[in-house]
């Protein structure tokens, strides 16, 4: 499973180190340059006020379906044609749900307008990461990671015609934005069903009442986790728009800093993404998961401590390179977020291993907990310190949840984790020391970047975060294979 895991990894990471980014950096960066903080700020809230009721959309189906058919492949014929039909309705309810809240918190009609177009793209978007799900569940990863950036492929290609190339006389839209991002969604959910049924005997639509509520009796545990971690990750906009009355401005200032950190964090998310349906398989035959739970969060971590330390010393850089307006602002948000990214990454490897092994009420206790603290702490720290504020109220809320999922695990599973805690933090103080000296001379940051990233692995192996029989294992198992 290591080998697999591995392998597989390394394509995921490849295939989304070569879009995501480019995305986040062009596409979306040049958004915001175009339609201004405001505007985009505004956007920004609204699309996180859409994602708060996402779980409609879903109710913990995703989750539980990849974990299940991972368990159970012969299912899938049959869960697959149900659940289809169930979640139709769902987005009925969905749809009906957003607007009413809405209307309830003082939306106006110009925000609606926009709204309407994001739930739909938020419906279709979950059609897809269901879909997905079963070809994560029967471990089609290839399948599954090419599918998982065929929406931002097309996003890139349809958003650079309307950026530049000088097809409208009028100043870019976000509304253009929104429908770039409809036709993208549409066409990858055609693709991924496609996937999906030459995999099933049959697929008809079918409603069958009994199913539809088993189902979601199975997965509610699933959905309540989702819904109360989505609160906390996503609420902080919709507060700062809320809570602000600055048209928007301190929302698209914590925009600016988020994408950043959300390009970061879609890498992260992958782990957890490959690592569910090997878990739930690995822990239904009885195998130990010791060894792929230290050798995930190792390659993660250091992943993440080698980014966010740059990102930490060299924010103004990041934003100024990417972002006209707002930039000291935005940085200082972006350094906060970034170290909130190192306690983040921990959830995808322990929050991910307690979802596998089904501990769903001591996840929602915690998720629970979180999501009363970051509202507290906003509403405390929003008002004196504006985007600073919410930054920092994710970063406390995310430590003391990362470092309840981690005591969680030890506890469960038995887990000793110290040795690895020691080397984790050997680490980080040594790339710590490097770019404090790379900082000092006098180079392009690109430049600055090459050599920081080129020392940090070396001392990822010097560590032994990373060991060089692991490569020698990943090396033999692709030539076995070929």
């Amino acid at each position: 499973m290591k080998g697999k895991f591995i392998g597989n990894l390394l394509l995921v990471v490849i295939l989304n180190l070569l879009i995501k980014p480019f995305y986040i950096l062009g596409i979306d960066a040049e958004v915001i340059n175009r339609v201004g903080a405001s505007v985009y700020g505004n956007y920004f809230a609204l699309i996180n006020f859409s994602f708060l009721l996402n779980i409609i959309l879903d109710l913990g189906i995703t989750n539980y379906n990849v974990k299940n058919i991972a368990q159970h492949h012969q299912l899938l014929d049959k869960h697959f044609s149900g659940i289809i039909t169930l979640r139709i309705l769902l987005v009925i309810l969905y749809l009906v749900a957003t607007f009413l809240i809405g209307l309830c918190i003082g939306y106006e009609w110009v925000q609606f307008k926009i709204l309407f177009l994001l739930a739909i793209n938020q419906a279709l978007v979950a059609f897809i990461l269901y879909i997905r799900s079963n070809l994560a569940g029967l471990h089609l990863f290839v399948q599954d990671s090419l599918i998982s950036i065929l929406d931002r492929i097309l996003l890139i290609i349809i958003c650079s015609v309307l950026l530049w190339g000088g097809l409208f006389d009028t100043p870019f839209q976000i509304e253009w934005f929104v429908y770039a991002q409809t036709i993208a969604y549409l066409i990858t959910l055609l693709l991924c069903f496609l996937l999906v049924v030459r995999q099933t005997a049959t697929f008809k639509f079918t409603w069958n009442k009994v199913f539809a509520i088993l189902i979601l009796k199975k997965s509610l545990p699933y959905a309540l986790l989702i819904l109360l971690m989505t609160i906390y990750y996503r609420i902080d906009s919709i507060m700062l728009e809320r809570l602000i009355d600055d048209n928007s401005t301190q929302a698209g200032i914590y925009a600016q800093a988020y994408r950043f950190f959300e390009a970061s964090n879609m890498l992260a998310y992958l782990f957890a993404a490959l690592l569910l349906p090997i878990f739930s398989r690995m822990l239904k035959a009885g195998e130990s998961v010791y060894e792929l739970v230290g050798f995930s969060f190792k390659i993660l971590m250091g992943f993440a401590l080698i980014l966010s330390v740059f990102c930490c010393f060299f924010s103004y850089e990041i934003m100024d390179f990417r972002y006209t307006n707002y930039v000291m602002e935005s940085s200082s948000v972006f350094t906060i977020l970034m170290v909130c990214f190192i306690c983040v990454s921990s959830t995808y490897i322990y929050g991910t291993l307690l979802t596998a092994n089904g501990n769903l009420f001591y996840l929602n206790i915690v998720a629970g907990f979180g999501v009363v603290f970051n509202i507290i702490l906003n509403i405390i720290l929003i008002q004196k310190y504006q985007a600073f504020g919410s930054a920092l109220a994710s970063l406390a809320t995310q430590f003391l949840t990362g470092v309840a999922q981690i005591f969680l695990c030890i506890y469960i599973f038995k887990l000793n984790l110290w040795n690895m805690f020691i080397r984790v933090f050997a680490f980080l103080l040594s790339i710590i020391c490097c770019i404090y000296f790379i900082n000092q001379l006098e180079l392009f940051l690109y430049y600055k970047f090459i050599i920081y990233f080129s020392v940090s692995v070396f001392l990822l192996f010097m560590t032994q975060l990373i060991k060089w029989s692991d490569l020698h294992m990943l090396i033999i198992n692709r030539l076995k294979r070929t």
